[in-house]
Parts: C-alpha cells; sequence; structure tokens
C-alpha cells in the first residue's frame, strides 16, 4: 500500500486589483506579525514607503535587495537575519528567488507578491541562482502565499505578459516530453500533476487574446502560471512544466552572445519542439499570433544560429533526461523545421 502524499500548496491566494493595499489585515489574518519585507530596486522606491508608513500593526523590515547575489552571498545575509514570523518579496524573479531562497534556509513561510507575470517562478519550489559562476535551478521554499497586484502587473512592459505566455504554452510541449520520457522506462508520469497542468494551459487559451493588458487576461495568465508552478510541487520535479524547449532555452542562456528574456526564448522553442511533436501546432501558432508574441519575437533580433546552435547543445544540459532532443531522429527534424519553417524565416536572422 502507498501512503498518501501531502502536498504543501498556497494557503493565501489573491490575484485581483488593488489587493496590495489589504496587505496588513491579509497578514494579520494568517497570524505573521512581524516580517521581512525583500524589494528590487523598481519596487523598494514605489512601494516600501508606503508599506512602512501604512502598516499599524504589523512590525516591518524592509530590505532593498542588489542584483546578482550568489548563493553564498545569499545564506551568509539570511542567517545574519533576526527570526520572522514571514519573508515577503515583492518585485520581479531575481527578488523572489531570493525570498523563497532566504526562507527555504531559515525555515520561515514565504509570499510571493510578483509586479509581473513573465514566468511560472513565484509559484513554483525551486529558484535560479548563481553557484560557483553559473546560473543554477536549487531547491526552494514552496510559497505560502501567492498575492498578485493586478494595477501592479499592469503597469509593466508588455514584453513581459508576452514571455509570460511563453513560458506558459511550454506546458503543452514539456507534457508531451514527460511521457515521451514515461514510453522510454526514464520517468515516470505523476498523472495528478499532468493533470493540473493541462488544465491550466487549456483554460488560459479559451481567454480573450485581442488585448493582453486586459484585467482579465492578465489575470488567467497568472492563475494559470500558479496551477503550473504547484505541479512541480506535486510532481517533485519541473518536468509538468519544462521539457526540451526549456532545454534549449538554458542552452541559449549558456552559448548565445546575447539571449533575450526566459519565457521568450521557451516561447520560439515551443513553437518549435511543438511541430517537432507534431501536437497541438496550430494551436500554439494561433495563440503567439493573437497575443501579439510572434510580432514581438520579430524586432528581437533573434538568430537562427543560435537556435541551431542551442538545440544541438540542448540534450548536454540535463542529460538525465530523455527528452524529444535527446533523440537523434527528432533533434534533426528540429534543425530542418527551423531551415524550411516560412514563418521562422520572417521572424529570425
Amino acid at each position: 500500500m502507498h501512503a498518501l502524499t501531502n502536498i504543501p500548496i498556497p494557503s493565501i491566494l489573491e490575484i485581483r486589483s488593488g489587493i496590495r493595499h489589504q496587505l496588513e489585515s491579509i497578514l494579520i489574518k494568517h497570524h505573521f506579525n512581524n516580517a521581512l519585507f525583500l524589494f528590487d530596486d523598481f519596487t523598494y522606491r514605489e512601494y516600501a514607503e508606503t508599506f512602512h508608513d501604512t502598516f499599524k500593526e504589523v512590525s516591518l523590515t524592509c530590505h532593498k535587495m542588489e542584483p546578482r547575489l550568489t548563493i553564498d552571498e545569499l545564506i551568509c545575509f539570511a542567517f545574519s537575519l533576526d527570526t520572522y514570523d514571514v519573508v515577503v518579496a515583492m518585485g520581479g524573479g531575481m527578488v523572489i528567488d531570493y525570498g523563497k531562497y532566504i526562507a527555504f534556509s531559515r525555515k520561515m513561510p514565504f509570499i510571493s507578491m510578483p509586479t509581473s507575470a513573465s514566468n511560472d517562478g513565484f509559484a513554483s519550489s525551486n529558484c535560479s541562482l548563481i553557484v560557483n559562476n553559473k546560473k543554477t535551478t536549487v531547491p526552494a521554499q514552496v510559497p505560502y502565499g501567492i498575492i498578485a497586484d493586478l494595477e501592479v502587473i499592469q503597469q509593466a512592459p508588455p514584453h513581459f505578459l508576452l514571455a509570460g505566455v511563453g513560458d506558459l504554452m511550454s506546458n503543452i510541449t514539456a507534457l508531451y516530453d514527460w511521457e515521451f520520457e514515461e514510453r522510454n522506462g526514464v520517468g515516470h508520469v505523476n498523472a495528478f500533476a499532468s493533470m493540473l497542468s493541462k488544465k491550466a494551459v487549456n483554460s488560459f487559451i479559451r481567454t480573450p487574446m485581442n488585448d493582453i493588458n486586459n484585467p482579465i487576461f492578465i489575470k488567467e495568465l497568472v492563475s494559470s502560471l500558479t496551477m503550473g508552478g504547484v505541479a512541480t510541487v506535486i510532481s517533485g520535479n519541473s518536468a509538468p512544466i519544462s521539457g526540451s524547449e526549456h532545454l534549449i532555452s538554458h542552452a541559449l542562456d549558456k552559448r548565445s552572445l546575447n539571449p533575450h528574456m526566459h519565457g521568450i526564448q521557451v516561447g520560439i522553442a515551443t513553437y518549435i519542439i511543438a511541430n517537432v511533436q507534431e501536437h497541438r501546432a496550430d494551436r500554439m501558432r494561433k495563440v503567439f499570433e493573437r497575443t501579439g508574441f510572434f510580432h514581438y519575437l520579430n524586432e528581437q533580433n533573434l538568430k537562427k544560429d543560435d537556435l541551431k546552435d542551442a538545440i544541438l547543445f540542448a540534450p548536454s544540459v540535463k542529460p538525465s533526461r530523455y527528452t524529444y532532443l535527446h533523440d537523434d531522429k527528432y533533434r534533426e527534424k528540429a534543425l530542418v523545421f527551423l531551415d524550411q519553417d516560412p514563418l521562422l524565416q520572417d521572424l529570425l536572422n
């Protein structure tokens, strides 16, 4: 008999306009009386003073975090801190990764307050930190809470939302890769994690896409990215939301002279892999056309040679996996598609 698994999932999930103004009451409701607040440069300028001045009952300690801290520097910082009831990080992916890891190191609850929806990192159980001079994925704290203010996210540049679209659509190819691994005796698909990841992207696909700055669109994007993040907690790995398309993006980060935003790289790689897998590629194309993802990509000077190199290098990024790109036949199919697809010829240099 297999015992039932207890899965840590967020106890707070607030995705609506103006929710930042109710932050103190949310903390009090969950018995958090002493909070460490982490900000990036932008959120420190825009929000730190307001929170500090308006909070009456909850004690705040605010820190502006510097960019490009190594894991060693972050650990030193974490253990120089007092003990807090909760760690709250407000900002982009960097400061949220910092917050997750500090909370993980000190065994404190963590609340994620993303200011953009450019990827699913605000909801996942890992983070990307600099280890031995290289960006590396390491375990981190599952968020106790996710508080996403749609008014704040609307202020982010539109390409941040497009990056989120690219990252979310990769659930489709990642799940197909996961099933491919299981058929080849390498991985094991967790049915519930797979279902949650699939439901997340399918729910998003049904959302009207004529205006990506519409609060309804943003709420659906954030909600679906959150479900993807929770799927990784259930599975215990990133397979429900990360497959060969993410390996291409990681390869671009390592080898390209001019890497782009994670979700943008993942999005174009997802389009390629969906066609290699011959699975929902038409749907993928329609979403990227309707949201303006392809239009944005056309302005980004993404080079075909960089993508070719990344496709060839991708299997070595995670040799323990067995995605479509780990198979010589499908890797060659990806290279041929890259050279022959008319849309890619217009988009790439």
